[in-house]
């Protein structure tokens, strides 16, 4: 299997370090939860894990949910709610969408607000090596002090700064040396959640609880570390930065997996904007492996614009191989590997996750398996290799017979 690294930008054979794949996705914040931007990531990195496992790879699979943020406090300042009642709630509300989209929970979903003791031995060993500093009952990293900050990104100084106001990083901040710094520690205003610190009360800053919960629950070195190319910079470059200097260790992760942005009218789908596609109104009106075909329609690390005609497409596709597996049960027979479209399904999987190819291949195998059941001929293997690809891509199929997932 190849996969696109970020990191040295070309498609690279996927070799896991031992016998376990360790993989970390950064998961949501949950404030605007489930639109189809989150889903196409989820479903994306859903396939990843399960077409590893059907290789033989067990994977452990963590996603963190970062419970406490900005956004989330905001939103619920003007709610009129609790930061952490608005945060379980739509927590809630992303695991019910995610389980609608067949999207299997990952073995570990920590929340930053529960690992602020990681958090602060992070900050605290930084501070002792000399790569992060105190200001104003802030700590920041001081980015001047890792040559190689950028390496991810590949981004100029310029291109850096536009990209840190617009995402968070606050450059404008007068207590930083250098605009790029980003907070590791802050203090924390009036009515804001606080913990206890060597340096004040306050709370995480955002990229440090990514690093906290992926070294806790993986270890030192990471197989894949994945989300939306929206997060390369600054969350995942500052990621980089700070454990790589925590640990010592180089690379923090191997793989770096990125998915393409989910556009409406050719914007990018956000809460800001108002464009936001809900996940539970696309679901009011179709099921579920309809709108999973759809989002795997399109190249993970492609971006792509969201209409409803492309649903009712899929909704369509996936009848159809309902219809090609009635009367199919695991007992009738084994899939044939050697059966052409197997190979071009595997080819394609294996081609950086090509799941728009490999969706061609159920495709025209349910359209041969229908073929040949009007002839009245067996189907029984080949049903058996379309029910292999079904629950390689994660499809229920559950209704008209169906395939186990």
């Amino acid at each position: 299997m190849r996969i696109y690294n970020t990191l040295t930008r070309k498609k690279e054979e996927f070799v896991a370090i031992g016998h376990l794949v360790r993989l970390y996705v950064c998961g949501i914040t949950p404030y605007d939860t489930t639109h189809i931007g989150h889903a196409f990531t989820y479903v994306a990195f859903d396939v990843l894990v399960r077409y590893l496992e059907s290789n033989g790879y067990p994977v452990r699979y963590v996603q963190n949910v970062t419970d406490v943020d900005d956004d989330i406090l905001r939103q619920a300042k003007k709610l009129g709610i609790r930061w952490d009642e608005l945060a379980r709630e739509q927590t809630a509300l992303y695991l019910a969408d995610m389980a609608a989209l067949n999207v299997r929970r990952p073995d570990v979903m920590p929340k930053a607000s529960e690992e602020v003791p990681a958090i602060l031995d992070i900050v605290d060993v930084l501070l002792a090596r000399g790569y992060a500093y105190r200001s104003g009952g802030n700590v920041y990293f001081q980015v001047s002090k890792d040559p190689d900050y950028g390496k991810l990104s590949r981004l100029m100084r310029e291109q850096m700064l536009v990209l840190a106001k617009e995402r968070g990083g606050y450059p404008d901040d007068p207590r930083k040396r250098d605009p790029l710094d980003f907070v590791l520690w802050q203090e924390s205003a009036p009515g804001e959640p606080r913990w206890d610190s060597p340096w004040g009360a306050g709370r995480p800053g955002w990229h440090i609880e990514c690093s906290a919960m992926s070294l806790k629950y993986l270890g030192e070195t990471l197989d894949i570390h994945g989300g939306g190319a929206d997060l390369i910079f600054p969350h995942h470059e500052s990621e980089i930065a700070q454990s790589e200097h925590y640990t010592c260790k180089h690379p923090f992760s191997r793989y770096w997996v990125h998915t393409g942005m989910v556009r409406v009218s050719g914007e990018k789908m956000s809460k800001s904007l108002g464009n936001l596609v809900m996940v539970r109104e696309v679901l009011s009106r179709y099921n579920g492996d309809a709108l999973r075909l759809h989002l795997l329609g399109f190249h993970y690390r492609e971006g792509w614009d969201y209409q409803e005609e492309g649903v009712q497409q899929a909704e369509t596709l996936a009848e159809d191989i309902r219809t090609a597996l009635e009367d199919w049960s695991p007992l009738n027979a084994e899939a044939d590997e050697a059966q052409p479209l197997w190979t071009r399904f595997v080819a394609a999987m294996d081609d950086d996750l090509d799941t728009p190819r490999a969706i061609e291949c159920l495709r025209e195998l349910s359209r041969e398996i229908s073929g040949q059941k009007q002839m009245g001929r067996s189907v029984h293997e080949l049903q058996a290799v379309l029910a292999r690809m079904a629950r390689v891509l994660g499809l229920t199929l559950a209704e008209g017979g169906g395939c186990p997932v």
